[in-house]
């Protein structure tokens, strides 16, 4: 095993150098917002969980009930223990939510889109993907074997010409998007996206793990315009807004259907435990029923980009590009000085010489600590 140990020091030392190697640090999370790290109380601004549900009183209440009464394991796959009827009151709310026949549950956000793919698409069919799709799309798009083509970030014009040229060569074809991009905070092109897939017979799969609870109302990026565009194949998680953990697949009843024999991360996953199945469901009556809520991680998040002389944006993510990871990791650590945690972000999860402070605006971030943020950032992080 020596010779493993000398070559993993040595590609450890490698991204040491480079200013990209990641460490745990041990946080505790007081609530939604506050966090004690190396000792200092900081407010958090990297946090998904951007309705703070993970703390709310009825969600955690739905939570312990539910332990309480059928144990803190599912036991099984749902396909050998049987189907909890957590699950069916879980994925019926999320079905309504979305408008869609039916729905299914998966372990994570990663599970599910290494599930849905593969389930979907094979080694002759084609993948058209946005350039700066999260990993977990990556993963299932090459878990599929089909051929791959990247189109350039948010651009529709493009994304057609690639269809055009490429869609009548394989059987199937699929357009696969961040509905809200994790790290920049934008929104897909859904409209444009949706058109071309009918007019050209592909798939049209988003991933709105961000914009569930969020944008929309609530339901999620497929929402923000009217009529809602039409999007037959709605993933997200339950982890963000909804605040636990999961992730979901909003879709037709023969689509469903057939994940439940095809997708393996379903298949061979045991199920959620019944914690996160109630918890889930109280937290999506919240998202239903609270419309104030769910607008303030937007209105937060512009409150602070007009304080700090930013361009207003899409959704609650704004990233400070900072370029070179040095600079991004400074000012982080200028930011904790001051009572923030701002994490870094550097590649690979963001595209070279794009390292980034990625901040995410939760309804209960405090309006005057905001403020003080965007002074810091307008005076010592981009020099204002």
């Amino acid at each position: 095993m020596q010779s493993l140990d000398n070559f993993i020091s040595g590609k450890l030392a490698k991204l040491e150098a480079a200013s990209l190697r990641r460490t745990l640090v041990d946080t505790f999370r007081e609530d939604g917002i506050w966090v004690t790290r190396g000792g200092r109380r900081l407010l958090s601004f990297c946090c998904n969980d951007y309705l703070n549900l993970s703390q709310h009183d009825a969600v955690k209440t739905a939570a312990i009930e539910a332990t309480r009464k059928y144990g803190v394991g599912s036991g099984a796959s749902r396909l050998v223990t049987g189907n909890h009827p957590l699950f069916a009151e879980l994925e019926a709310r999320l079905a309504r939510l979305k408008g869609t026949e039916a729905a299914i549950v998966f372990g994570s956000g990663y599970l599910a889109n290494t599930g849905i793919i593969p389930a979907l698409i094979g080694k002759d069919d084609l993948i058209l993907m946005d350039e700066l799709n999260h990993a977990c799309l990556w993963g299932g798009s090459r878990m599929s074997r089909a051929k791959i083509v990247t189109f350039p970030h948010a651009d529709a014009a493009m994304a057609r010409k690639l269809l055009a040229k490429h869609r009548a060569s394989h059987p199937h074809a699929m357009i696969a998007t961040d509905g809200v991009f994790s790290m920049d905070g934008d929104i897909a092109p859904l409209r444009a996206l949706s058109d071309m897939a009918k007019e050209y017979d592909a798939w049209f799969l988003v991933d709105d793990a961000h914009g569930l609870g969020v944008v929309g109302g609530g339901r999620g990026s497929a929402f923000i315009e009217n009529p809602p565009v039409e999007i037959p194949l709605q993933m997200g998680t339950l982890s963000k807004a909804a605040g636990g953990y999961g992730a979901y697949l909003c879709a037709s009843r023969p689509v469903i259907d057939w994940m439940h024999n095809r997708a393996r991360t379903f298949v061979y996953s045991t199920g959620l435990p019944p914690a996160s199945a109630a918890a889930a469901i109280a937290a999506l009556e919240l998202i239903e029923t609270d419309k104030a809520l769910t607008a303030k991680p937007v209105q937060k998040a512009r409150a602070f980009t007009k304080s700090a002389g930013l361009p207003e944006p899409m959704t609650n993510i704004v990233p400070i590009m900072l370029g070179e990871e040095k600079r991004a990791l400074r000012a982080s650590e200028m930011l904790a000085e001051e009572g923030f945690l701002v994490v870094a972000i550097r590649p690979p999860t963001v595209p070279a010489g794009t390292a980034r402070l990625r901040m995410t605006f939760t309804a209960g971030h405090p309006d005057a600590e905001i403020e003080r943020l965007a002074h810091l950032v307008r005076s010592r992080v981009l020099g204002n």
